[in-house]
């Protein structure tokens, strides 16, 4: 059981775990080296709207960041930043990301409907390549493959992912919706722990964390404070720390954007992609997302990450499902 201030035990929730409180998750946070957003770099925000009118000069980091030149047919050439980075490594939704928007450059149709990616080897910040082969383009929807290639210090070329995506047109889809779906019980964005609830100095090394404005819930932060539930659940709201809207692209990467369900089972350490499925359902309404992870099964040593986002409006716009690789012992 966790403790709260001055030694006394934190009450129970209904569930019978923990109730784990903003006091708690400040004094254990320092502990626990994790992905989470923390330390005082990032000012306390209120959820994030969609921007008002920018104006045209504004740059947003996400879009900076993700930006493709062509080079030549098929052939795209991209500058990976290390500002999504998760330790050592680049977040998997990121370097999605990239690559949707070399095939939303490439296809006659804007958005993607659904993308498949399997990651092959390490990614690392600095220049790559992106090369799109369209295998159909139809009337309603346009199908491709794509690499993310870089070059090692030998000369070498390497391939980091291989993706295969259909896009279409979300703004002509019918507006006919039928589903048993509800979107997660969460409490208001001032009731869950942002950067600002954790202490100096402790974002395990996370740059990613520092372009979210991220509010997790805290009935999915047991682990933060020692008391993992062993349910295997995040969830949170989410937008862009910069205040850029949501769309069909940053969905791509906004599906790995949570601390890994892992940390609820009891595991440490992060936890790699082997292979991601993103399906997008709607274009997002303006304001903040609310993200609900989960995993129900974890053996040999790998787990599946099953996501939903869901908009301001209570529409599911998007849903994943990836298969990682678990740290166990």
């Amino acid at each position: 059981m966790g403790a709260g201030d001055g030694g006394v035990p934190e009450p129970l929730a209904g569930d019978g775990y923990p109730r784990v409180t903003k006091s708690v998750y400040r004094a254990r946070m320092s502990d626990v080296t994790t992905g989470v957003p923390t330390g005082d770099s990032a000012p306390e925000r209120s959820p994030v709207p969609a921007p008002a009118s920018a104006p045209p000069a504004v740059e947003y980091e996400f879009d900076r960041d993700t930006a493709v030149r062509r080079t030549g047919p098929g052939d795209y050439r991209a500058e990976l930043s290390g500002g999504w980075g998760i330790g050592h490594a680049l977040n998997g939704g990121y370097l999605l990301a990239v690559l949707g928007r070399a095939l939303g450059e490439e296809l006659p149709h804007p958005d993607p409907f659904t993308v498949s990616a399997h990651y092959l080897s390490a990614t690392s910040a600095g220049p790559a390549t992106v090369r799109v082969d369209t295998l159909r383009a139809g009337r309603t929807l346009s199908t491709a493959t794509a690499g993310l290639y870089q070059t090692g210090p030998d000369g070498e070329e390497t391939e980091r992912i291989r993706v295969l995506a259909t896009y279409g047109d979300l703004a002509a889809l019918p507006d006919d919706v039928r589903t048993s779906a509800k979107p997660p019980a969460m409490p208001p964005p001032e009731g869950c722990f942002s950067a600002a609830d954790a202490p100096k100095g402790t974002d395990g090394g996370s740059e990613m964390v520092h372009r979210l404005d991220l509010r997790m819930d805290p009935s999915t932060c047991g682990w933060a404070v020692g008391t993992p539930s062993g349910r295997g659940e995040m969830r949170a709201w989410l937008g862009l720390a910069d205040g850029r809207a949501a769309d069909p692209l940053s969905l791509l990467m906004t599906v790995d954007a949570l601390p890994p369900t892992a940390f609820e089972l009891g595991l440490t350490g992060w936890v790699p992609t082997v292979e991601l499925t993103v399906h997008v359902r709607g274009r997002p309404a303006p304001g903040a997302l609310r993200v609900a992870i989960s995993t129900r099964n974890l053996a040999g040593g790998f787990l599946e990450e099953d996501a939903e986002i869901w908009d301001s409006e209570d529409r599911l716009v998007a849903q994943s499902r990836q298969l990682a690789r678990a740290r166990i012992g």
